[in-house]
């Protein structure tokens, strides 16, 4: 597993302030994955670190950053303003394009929760340059849906079986979606997926997804499927 000492820090230029991330770039990596964390989440949230690793260890750089600074962070308002989030993360896709690292890999975003919304809506800006959205327990509605009808990037929705509204926000956002798209269920997790092996599930979904989209060649899931399909697979359930 890699640790802070293995992520070179970064800091990257957003408007006037400078927002801290840490790098993570694997040799010969596939692509990279910018995380997009939800409100009150950053950079060194477990869970984002888990999926992070996961990723890392197959082959993919990312990008865990801080969207907000310390002080913006103690208002709550600022935590759900979503155009300021994406203004934020469209300056990092900017980073990773340019920066000497990363900047011939194929850009892919994870977004958690309200992050989710402002990832599918720089993927709506950045139509050639993000190729791949994954969303756990995400707000996708909130991206609006004249911004979902415009994305192009290959879009997972990743939902616990147990978060019943934010289900029916996602089932609304997938209806609205016109690129190539999937929501997957979890069984038995919450919004969080402290679960037991919820967040493995989450890992799993989300590595699968990147490994079959983001590649500028696709590399076959190690667990073998489709790499089209709309609905749900046979390692999570759809809502009864």
């Amino acid at each position: 597993m890699s640790t802070d000492r293995d992520q070179p820090s970064v800091s990257i230029p957003s408007g006037r302030v400078i927002l801290e991330g840490l790098l993570g770039i694997p040799t010969n990596a596939l692509g990279i994955v910018v995380f997009s964390h939800g409100s009150g989440s950053g950079l060194r949230s477990p869970r984002n670190q888990f999926v992070a690793e996961h990723l890392q260890s197959v082959g993919f750089a990312t990008l865990l950053l801080d969207l907000l600074t310390t002080q913006e962070d103690l208002d709550y308002e600022r935590r759900f303003d979503i155009e300021l989030l994406t203004q934020r993360l469209g300056d990092a896709v900017r980073f990773v394009r340019g920066h000497t690292t990363s900047r011939s890999l194929p850009v892919g975003l994870f977004g958690a929760s309200t992050g989710a919304a402002s990832a599918l809506r720089v993927a709506a800006l950045f139509p050639t340059e993000v190729k791949v959205v994954v969303s756990r327990g995400g707000r996708p509605d909130l991206a609006g849906e004249g911004t979902l009808q415009k994305v192009r990037a290959a879009t997972l929705l990743i939902v616990g079986g147990r978060d019943g509204q934010v289900i029916e926000l996602n089932e609304a956002a997938h209806r609205m979606l016109r690129c190539e798209k999937r929501i997957a269920i979890v069984p038995g997790a919450t919004h969080l997926f402290p679960e037991a092996g919820a967040l493995e599930t989450v890992a799993q979904l989300a590595t699968d997804w990147f490994l079959r989209h983001l590649p500028e060649e696709a590399v076959a899931s190690p667990r073998g499927g489709p790499a089209n399909d709309n609905t749900t697979d046979g390692a999570v359930q759809p809502r009864e």
